[in-house]
């Protein structure tokens, strides 16, 4: 049985055949409707976090594939506090079709994974977000009609985001750089997953301080917060350290002539991104949001089709 947890689980022709499956669902989904793959099948969201996107995107991709979702809160489940990680895996296994997870600790929904009878999803963990970062792979694919050779700057935080980006763009073949702060980088985890990857695929991995150098003929620049959930209180600190990764209309200039500029959303407009560049004519931030829904019925499909 596969899950979904991170992209390094999954090869390189298994990922592309989730973009042409999305490709593929959206252009039906357009044309009057999806086919009711998912009918009598449920999926269980286990939530930790505060969503939209994520939340709403598994919703409606169940619905308008005929099955259904069930949200389950902090409040009704609490991973590893009110009952143990194992045991919630065993109960929503008998219960459900399926279980994504949106979570605080990655070993969180590795341990629902291990326990589960049934695909588990990562929704989010503080280490990875490969729905994100397959959705984006999919906008980014749309727009230049290739992933290969194209350059991705993704400028602030070495976070979750980061990470799960770094490995997308590896199995695809493409130049990914990185500038952040001196203690904000990649983890070495994410950095050592991603090397072999990219090698195998043509692809290249560049580490910066300076966003100016990374951002240097960007064909997708990539930012995202500054100060994620859990960190509320490091947030005047961060937002000291971050100032110079702001993306603005400077930076920008130093990329592709006709890059365009992402954001995984929530935005903290006038912080990581200026409203000129998120709402300008370089901007897919909300084409990138909607492809969140397209990416994660490919995903869905794939796992529990």
């Amino acid at each position: 049985m596969k899950h979904f947890i991170t992209l390094s689980d999954w090869s390189t022709k298994e990922l592309w055949n989730l973009i042409d499956l999305a490709v593929h669902l959206k252009f039906e989904w357009k044309s009057g409707g999806n086919r009711p793959v998912m009918h009598g099948k449920v999926l269980a969201m286990v939530f930790e976090k505060p969503s939209l996107r994520t939340r709403v995107s598994f919703e409606v991709a169940m619905k308008q594939l005929g099955g259904d979702a069930m949200r389950l809160g902090p409040d009704e489940i609490g991973l590893g506090k009110r009952e143990s990680v194992s045991d919630i895996a065993r109960v929503l296994s008998a219960y459900t079709q399926g279980i994504m997870a949106r979570v605080f600790n990655h070993d969180h929904v590795v341990g629902l994974a291990k326990w589960s009878d049934v695909p588990v999803i990562n929704g989010l963990s503080d280490a990875h977000h490969p729905c994100q970062a397959m959705g984006d792979m999919l906008t980014i694919y749309e727009h230049f009609g290739r992933l290969e050779r194209l350059k991705l700057a993704y400028v602030g935080d070495g976070n979750n985001v980061a990470a799960s980006l770094a490995l997308a763009a590896a199995h695809f073949g493409m130049h990914f750089t990185i500038a952040t702060p001196e203690g904000y980088g990649l983890s070495e985890d994410a950095l050592e997953d991603a090397a072999p990857i990219a090698e195998r695929n043509g692809g290249k991995i560049e580490v910066y301080n300076d966003p100016h150098k990374a951002v240097e003929g960007a064909d997708i620049v990539y930012t995202d917060t500054w100060v994620s959930m859990g960190q509320e209180k490091e947030t005047e600190q961060r937002l000291k350290i971050f100032d110079p990764y702001q993306v603005n209309d400077t930076l920008l200039s130093r990329a592709n002539k006709y890059s365009i500029v992402m954001h995984c959303l929530p935005a903290h407009r006038g912080q990581e991104i200026t409203d000129e560049v998120a709402d300008g004519s370089h901007s897919v931030i909300f084409p990138q949001a909607e492809n969140r829904l397209h990416m994660q019925k490919a995903i869905l499909v794939e796992l529990m089709g």
